[in-house]
């Protein structure tokens, strides 16, 4: 029978009961988030079915069912997208591809100009998700190259500022790419580059993302107190912007793969609270912005670790359902990925070893990777695999399709 109830209905029923709550439990943790008194609990559990039927609960509920199930509102209640990016390049500045390359050459600096520096770097940071690497590396080298060279132009100050802030952009991006297909040298002096170029341009939302990157390069090679360290210096430099959201969330992960469980909680609970405050985003598919749904991602991620199964696997269903479009087009491939190998974890400690497998297989066929990641949290999986079924032909076959993607990547080998 087809469940034709919204999302987020669907959404809290399954966080309830992977909570092993009833109803009542439920109404009770909202009590405990709420600001106010509500009213009597009877009163509560009636308005809680309605709310799982799919009557949508109105602004006052929306933020603390999101807090009971340690959220954020636009995660469990999507806005509806402001932004149409195919055209929004020509219809602000008027120019295509072609006529901003002729501007530049030209060394034409106008404000149009820079207007549409800045749009077309957005549409580079919103490809990162589905672009081959390859093509993107490209791109985003070529207009990286443009963008630096109008340094070398006559500048107004403020001008000046606005070029080392684009070319900070496009350095984070194309160290994103070249850290995802396997070349960790050249990410590292590409990240080292973005922070200089933000510091100079006293940019520090560019330069929380360069401590960002160094969090994540931290992470995907086992240091895990240098994610920390690198969380903390990015928070500080970037606290009111979005990235001190995605910092918290690398750190949490990195208490996870220490085993420290509250602190878990403590950097999970503060990247909520921060992201709870922040305006909802315009651009939900720039790399560097952080909505909603990436922070289940995070969350999803350290359960897994600390070993909440039924938690983690409900976060990863609603990853690949928010990464997914009606037709089956995959809007955020690598998340999805990361999200099948946390069904197969899930899956193998259940001891179903054929889901794990078809899990895990599927995670590693996305034509966009980012490799690194990817092995890390496949490594999770092999580790159970190995545990639990290092007899069995198939998780053998696994084992060894993944020791070959590693092998393609020199560097990113899992022990």
């Amino acid at each position: 029978m087809t469940d034709d109830r919204p999302a987020w209905a669907r959404r809290i029923a399954a966080e309830r009961q992977a909570r092993d709550w009833s109803q009542r439990d439920a109404v009770r943790a909202l009590r405990s988030h709420a600001p106010t008194e509500l009213p009597a609990e009877d009163s509560m559990i009636r308005q809680w079915k309605r709310w799982e039927s799919g009557q949508a609960p109105n602004d006052f509920y929306q933020p603390i069912i999101a807090a009971v199930f340690g959220t954020v509102t636009r995660a469990l209640f999507p806005a509806p997208s402001r932004r149409d990016g195919d055209r929004e390049i020509l219809a602000v500045s008027g120019m295509e591809t072609l006529e901003i390359v002729s501007r530049l050459n030209r060394s034409d600096v106008s404000s149009g100009t820079l207007d549409a520096l800045r749009i077309t770097t957005d549409r580079l940071c919103s490809e990162y998700p589905f672009m081959p690497s390859a093509q993107l590396l490209i791109e985003g080298r070529q207009w990286l190259r443009r963008v630096v060279e109008l340094h070398t132009k006559s500048l107004t100050l403020a001008q000046h500022r606005e070029v080392l802030a684009l070319s900070g952009w496009l350095a984070l991006l194309v160290g994103c790419v070249e850290y995802d297909t396997g070349d960790r040298h050249a990410a590292e002096s590409t990240r080292r580059a973005a922070l200089s170029l933000a510091t100079e341009a006293d940019h520090p939302e560019v330069a929380g993302w360069a401590h960002e990157m160094r969090a994540w390069f931290a992470l995907t090679t086992g240091d895990y107190r240098g994610v920390i360290a690198a969380a903390q210096a990015g928070a500080e430099t970037a606290p009111q912007h979005g990235v001190a959201v995605q910092l918290a969330g690398q750190e949490a992960k990195a208490w996870a793969r220490l085993g420290d469980r509250r602190q878990v909680e403590v950097a999970l609970d503060k990247g909520r609270r921060l992201l709870e405050g922040m305006p909802y985003p315009e651009n939900l598919d720039n790399h560097f912005v952080v909505d909603p749904a990436k922070f289940d991602f995070y969350a999803m991620d350290c359960y897994r670790l600390v070993g909440e199964d039924r938690l983690a696997r409900t976060l990863a269903d609603e990853v690949l359902r928010a990464g997914t479009d009606f037709d089956g087009t995959e809007r955020s491939p690598m998340r999805n990925s990361e999200a099948r190998v946390t069904l197969g974890v899930a899956a193998a400690r259940e001891g179903n070893l054929d889901e794990a497998l078809i899990h895990g297989e599927r995670a590693l066929q996305g034509e966009r990777q980012s490799v690194p990641s990817l092995i890390m949290t496949s490594r999770e999986l092999a580790a159970v695999m190995r545990q639990r079924y290092g007899t069995e032909p198939a998780a053998q076959d696994y084992l060894s399709h993944l020791q070959e993607l590693g092998k393609e990547k020199p560097g990113f080998l899992p022990s």
